[in-house]
């Protein structure tokens, strides 16, 4: 197991994703032929290999992890969970939920974990697995037609098809600040949290970041640490978790409802099983607003967010209308003026729900408590970090531990991470350097037989990850079926299809408020990156009416051969 003191300089070298749990195995040389390598096991990974293996491929799944899990195995600093209510956030396969129960409405990290070693075990995982697997670059053979994968770890993979399922969240990203490796206590990124959980009580903690990592780090942290300092950028406008404990059996709901709710997640808006309220903000009377804002905001998950009024992302008036409310929901729950106006200001920074909601359990009240400090970085920006802590420009703080919860190259990062060529020897991050282009959120025009899920513009952020990767997942399994019936061997996006799922994209997003506000889903976090709308707003009804069209209608957009 990686020690604490090891652990503090893996995020500043992308071959950590690799390096966290070695193994001292010694790889052949030899070629594995394969007609599809899924790369990645969390949600959209673990359900192709089942569904390519059900269809009788020879499919192997790598994963550069020691077990199943996704951001989930990754993810366990303190307060870690899902904020998506169960039974939503599984797989709607009967054997897996008629025999499985869920100890809380929002699953803590660890027992997504064994929830995943449940799946595992239920469709016998484990035998076409390969973990400790970190694919460091693709090549396409146009002689073969087929792609060559190869490891950081020494393994080639000849394969028919590659499905890469890293997730939105693959790629870690850590500020370019001075005198990181200079710091003399412990320096994390949550996603690179040890295995075996480190003593902070009675540490002093900086948690850089508010968004959920951060927000969920705060909140576990502030029982534990003697001086606890949370440094934000921007506020979060993170909504309360209403959680509950079940008592076994009982869950949410009855298991007969089971197949509806599963069936139901693909015709809203989300993947979840509810949607916006079919009319407008105005259209109802101030007392009948705030009856509607109240009842959503007491069901503590995401329906004052994604099953609130329909112009609430869409029309500046009403967005406001909703910041309003939450302002003076959350402002009610912080003592001190001076916080309240940097948590949540009166005057709206950008459109709410725009940037990613988080849930929250007691978030707001930590700032009550006299050992937790809030340093608001656009008045007092980091400037370096020294052996003692961290500088701003206003003073020096000193600390045992810095947590460095400032997310992801989103999106497109897990992707670009790998060095993937197509067959004219163009990579991936070279087709993307002046901006994303895919079609369907699934394939990439110049790149053969390649296809992913949960990536860049596809419902992914704004859907419900198991929702995704069923519906995904099962489109790209068809479309190798139908090769396969057709005889063909090979299938790639045209560019004009892309060209045309690339407006679409832009034109969706700017009919949103989502391009005024500053976030990962436009690329804002990364400097240098292209700032664009990376999320397909359409919601998962239209995206699901799409590509099963493009289907019908003979794969519309792929050239085959």
């Amino acid at each position: 197991m990686t020690s604490i003191q090891e652990l503090k300089l893996l995020p500043l070298n992308e071959d950590s994703a690799n390096s966290l749990n070695k193994t001292n195995g010694v790889y052949s040389a030899e070629v594995q032929e394969l007609d599809v390598l899924v790369v990645g096991a969390g949600f959209g990974g673990v359900y192709q290999l089942k569904s390519f293996r059900d269809h009788g491929y020879r499919v192997k799944l790598v994963e550069a992890g020691t077990d199943y899990g996704g951001v989930w195995y990754w993810n366990r600093y303190p307060g870690a969970r899902v904020d998506t209510t169960i039974p939503l956030y599984e797989f709607s396969d009967p054997d897996l939920w008629k025999d499985w129960t869920w100890r809380q409405r929002f699953p803590g990290s660890a027992e997504l974990r064994a929830y995943f070693a449940h799946v595992a075990d239920k469709w016998n995982l484990r035998k076409d697995t390969e973990f400790n697997t970190f694919v460091s670059s693709a090549s396409w053979d146009d002689v073969e037609a087929k792609w060559v994968a190869k490891t950081k770890n020494g393994r080639t993979y000849k394969v028919k098809f590659l499905s890469i399922s890293a997730g939105f969240a693959a790629k870690r990203y850590i500020p370019g600040w001075k005198g990181i490796e200079k710091f003399k206590g412990i320096f994390v990124h949550p996603s690179y949290w040890p295995h075996e959980e480190p003593n902070l009580r009675g540490k002093r903690i900086a948690v850089i970041g508010a968004g959920s990592t951060g927000v969920q780090l705060a909140t576990d942290l502030s029982k534990v640490a003697e001086k606890l300092h949370v440094f934000i950028r921007t506020p979060n406008t993170c909504m309360p978790m209403r959680q509950v404990n079940y008592n076994l059996p009982e869950q949410a709901h009855p298991r007969s409802e089971y197949p509806d709710l599963f069936n139901g997640r693909k015709e809203c808006f989300s993947g979840f099983d509810f949607d916006f309220i079919p009319r407008s903000t105005f259209d109802d009377s101030l007392e009948e607003r705030l009856n509607i804002y109240e009842k959503l905001w007491a069901e503590g998950d995401f329906k004052f967010w994604l099953a609130t009024y329909k112009d609430m992302l869409f029309v500046e008036s009403a967005n406001r209308e909703a910041y309003n409310f939450w302002r003076d929901k959350t402002r009610a729950r912080i003592h001190k003026k001076e916080i309240a106006d940097i948590l949540a200001p009166m005057k709206q920074l950008h459109a709410f729900g725009c940037k990613r909601i988080s849930l929250e359990n007691g978030y707001f009240e930590i700032f009550n408590e006299p050992h937790v400090h809030l340093v608001d970085m656009k008045a007092t920006p980091i400037e370096e970090i020294t052996e003692k802590g961290i500088k701003t420009s206003e003073k020096e703080f000193e600390f045992d531990y810095i947590i460095c919860a400032t997310g992801f190259d989103a999106l497109t990062g897990g992707l670009s991470q790998i060095d993937i060529k197509g067959p004219s020897g163009e990579s991936l991050s070279e087709h993307w350097v002046d901006g994303c282009k895919t079609y369907l959120g699934m394939s990439v025009s110049g790149f053969p037989n390649l296809f992913f899920t949960y990536g860049p513009q596809a419902p992914t952020a704004f859907c419900n990850g198991p929702t995704c990767a069923e519906l995904q997942g099962d489109w790209i399994v068809n479309v190798i079926n139908h090769m396969k019936l057709k005889g063909l061997r090979r299938i790639e996006a045209e560019a004009e299809g892309e060209k045309k799922w690339k407006e679409d994209i832009l034109r969706f997003a700017n009919a949103s408020l989502l391009p005024t506000a500053k976030s990962w889903y436009m690329g804002d976090n990364i400097p240098g990156k292209p700032r664009e709308p990376l999320i397909y707003l359409g919601g998962v009804p239209t995206y699901y009416k799409t590509i099963s069209e493009c289907a019908a209608n003979g794969y519309m957009g792929f050239r085959t051969e």
